[in-house]
């Protein structure tokens, strides 16, 4: 399958988080982006170092930035459980505005196209790390990052795009 670009719906999906009140949710891609402009960010894994000190910190820092250029929702997706997903998220205790999602299958990453074979390196199949700004469910922006680079999908790279 090809991966998601620019000009495509994104499709729809369901993630697993835990909620404020620690209860296991539920909930579909499309009910959080339908009719509002949204950041899908993905990583290959929780508690891995690009994502825990680079990726998933710069939309944390920059989320008051990206509030202010009418960002509704900054959703970061990981295909790990979500009980990993919860741990992760509670490592940064400054964090009000990114949701940490669970594609636990992998199911969303592959619905996208944009899953990644690490299976060589003991880690299975995983997302690939990019960052899209979607309005209205329409990708407007994809940035796909080359095996093993953080080099467009930062905070910093999408708030140059809004």
């Amino acid at each position: 399958m090809a991966p998601i670009a620019v000009g495509d719906s994104i499709p729809d999906g369901t993630l697993a988080y835990f909620d404020e009140q620690d209860q296991l949710q539920s909930v579909s891609i499309h009910s959080l982006a339908a009719g509002k402009k949204v950041i899908l960010f993905a990583v290959p894994g929780a508690f891995t170092p690009t994502c825990s000190m680079k990726h998933v910190p710069g939309f944390i820092d920059r989320a008051d930035e990206l509030k202010s250029k009418g960002v509704d929702e900054i959703l970061c997706i990981s295909v790990n459980d979500p009980f990993v997903m919860k741990a992760w998220a509670k490592t940064y205790p400054d964090n009000k505005h990114v949701k940490f999602l669970a594609d636990g299958s992998a199911s969303y990453t592959k619905a996208l196209g944009l899953e990644l074979d690490l299976s060589e390196k003991g880690l299975g199949t995983r997302s690939r790390r990019f960052a899209l700004l979607v309005e209205d469910l329409k990708v407007k922006v994809a940035n796909v990052e080359a095996g093993g680079e953080f080099t467009v999908s930062s905070a910093e790279v999408i708030l140059k795009a809004l």
